[in-house]
């Protein structure tokens, strides 16, 4: 079973015999169907039948010239509410199967975020099932976690706030000019990372971590587009799976200046959330292009 199931609200499936009837009713029932000529006798095909506003699960195969149906794999799906970074994309096609994946290059981060591909049909129909890069295109994040941790926020004076907001600015156009191959700015950067190391380990004997890193975004596991974060909670709101009855969280997080929605199960977050709080959790992280 795909590992980001419980998610979604389909934590209580115990079988394959459970998930097979499942997906066989998707493919029957479904919310949305799209389509995508691989070759003169064979179509790439997508299902999505819906669980809750903008989640559900994405059936994934090709269909025959008989309209034969053969299922390679499928995966559950969350749709975030607002764009979340305009920045220069790489699309990719994975190795083993006609799934994409979508590599940004944020300049806030300061890291390649790689992501995976929720609206492949359309990009396959507008790159020809071909790796592109989109220049600025606009990228609409969301992220999946099966457990998370509501924190306390750390407290800051306005001067602070100001302070902060006006590094990471700086911070960021260090990184472009960076990118860019200026040598000052990659000199600059690495003073900045070695002056704050030896802040934070000064602090780290009296202070515990959480108190002193705000938020952060990093690779978690040997998946690519797995990350572990922590995260500024901006609105918070309540769905529920249609089918299984299970309550979910819907929070917009602001991760490193990055706004963008996570869903998580009710059952599985310790404490309580609300705006102004901090949420920590292990995501996967999905994407939506806007294809020019």
């Amino acid at each position: 079973m795909h590992k980001y199931l419980n998610a979604i609200g389909y934590g209580e499936l115990t079988s394959e015999k459970e998930l097979n009837k499942m997906l066989r009713e998707a493919e029957n029932v479904y919310s949305h169907h799209e389509l995508v000529a691989l070759d003169q006798e064979t179509d790439y095909c997508e299902y999505r039948t819906e669980c809750a506003d903008g989640m559900g699960i994405c059936i994934s195969g090709t269909s025959d010239m008989e309209e034969h149906f053969e299922r390679y794999y499928y995966y559950p799906y969350f749709e975030g509410s607002e764009i979340t970074s305009r920045a220069d994309i790489m699309i990719e096609k994975r190795l083993d199967k006609e799934a994409y994946a979508g590599v940004c290059e944020d300049a806030k981060l300061g890291i390649s975020l790689i992501f995976h591909l929720q609206n492949t049909a359309e990009c396959m129909r507008i790159t020809g099932c071909q790796p592109q890069e989109i220049k600025q295109g606009s990228i609409t994040l969301a992220g999946l976690c099966n457990y998370g941790m509501i924190l306390l926020p750390v407290m800051k004076s306005p001067e602070q706030e100001r302070k902060r907001k006006e590094e990471s600015k700086n911070r960021m156009m260090l990184l472009t000019a960076a990118r860019n191959g200026d040598q000052s700015a990659m000199e600059s950067l690495t003073l900045d990372d070695l002056d704050t190391y030896t802040k934070v380990s000064r602090r780290l004997v009296t202070e515990d971590v959480f108190s002193i890193v705000d938020t952060y975004f990093m690779p978690y596991g040997i998946e690519c587009d797995s990350y572990s974060i922590l995260g500024e909670i901006l609105s918070i709101r309540q769905t529920e799976n249609w089918q299984t009855g299970k309550e979910l969280y819907i929070m917009q997080l602001n991760v490193n200046e990055m706004k963008f929605d996570v869903c998580v199960p009710k059952s599985n977050l310790i404490g309580e959330p609300a705006e102004g709080r901090r949420f920590k959790g292990n995501i996967w992280l999905q994407g939506k292009i806007t294809v020019p």
